[in-house]
């Protein structure tokens, strides 16, 4: 893997959610030719404009890798907030991630406890009759705790989710909640569940990068296509979803690119830099 050329000065900061924003999960070679064309276009931009690149995403670092691989792709930004932001990792010249001790310091203070969010799930089912189910197939991380939420009805599923926010702001607990995307892998008419560290996530991570890159909030780009992209959005000066958005994050944010995965994120970005 190659890393994305790094300015010795940071003058703008883009931020990207990783699945069905840069990553395409079906991969048709279409896609991923676009992929490649913004692999380049992002080293040129670093080069001529300071930019510095961040994914900012769900996935753990070992499921990005592996979806790299599949697809080919073959550079490497200069952040990953992994995770949910629960992780975050900077990457140096010859491809290591090395952790970032100051997050690193904020997520150790954040008190987060597993158990706490065990006890949360047992007050959410026997009170409230409330069932989440573990996500088994992507993992458990150790700051993130992935379930899903399958509707009855729309009243019930507005009553319950107004109750696991509640019960997790009581407990100190930080939550994010979005309808799936079933192209990134998540099931058909259901909604993640994420419990992770109160002050955390992909709109703190955001700002933690603004600061720590010492980049004006008015030099910053995001990208993004779910329900959980919208406080990342609306953090940066320009947040844009893609055109293969979710209808649930459409309804959110009206700033949507012409264009669906790369092909809109290009878009945006020739006309804002000018090249």
């Amino acid at each position: 893997m190659q890393v994305i050329y790094t300015p010795a000065v940071t003058e703008y900061l883009i931020f990207f959610d990783f699945d069905e924003t840069y990553y395409p999960h079906e991969c048709l070679p279409e896609q991923l030719n676009m992929v490649y064309e913004l692999e380049q276009y992002l080293q040129q931009l670093a080069r001529n404009h300071q930019v510095k690149i961040a994914w900012v995403t769900g996935s753990s670092v070992q499921q990005i890798q592996a979806k790299m691989k599949t697809a080919g792709m073959t550079q490497l930004p200069h952040f990953i907030a992994s995770n949910l932001g629960t992780e975050m990792w900077e990457v140096k010249s010859d491809g290591q991630l090395v952790t970032v001790p100051s997050w690193a310091k904020i997520i150790g203070a954040s008190g987060f406890s597993r158990r706490d969010v065990e006890d949360l799930l047992s007050e959410l089912k026997s009170t409230y009759n409330i069932d989440l189910h573990e996500q088994t197939q992507f993992g458990q991380s150790g700051y993130k705790m992935n379930y899903y939420y399958y509707p009855v009805s729309a009243v019930k599923t507005q009553y319950d989710l107004s109750i696991i926010r509640h019960l997790a702001a009581n407990c100190g607990i930080g939550i994010n909640i979005n309808i799936c995307n079933p192209k990134a892998g998540d099931p058909e008419h259901a909604y993640d569940v994420d419990f992770i560290p109160a002050g955390t996530g992909k709109k703190a991570a955001v700002q933690f990068l603004m600061k720590y890159c010492q980049v004006s909030p008015s030099k910053t780009l995001a990208f993004g296509d779910s329900g959980n992209d919208i406080e990342m959005l609306k953090m940066a000066a320009h947040g844009y979803l893609l055109q293969n958005a979710t209808d649930e994050a459409k309804s959110c944010h009206n700033n949507v690119a012409p264009y669906p995965y790369a092909e809109g994120i290009l878009h945006v970005c020739r006309n804002f830099f000018g090249e």
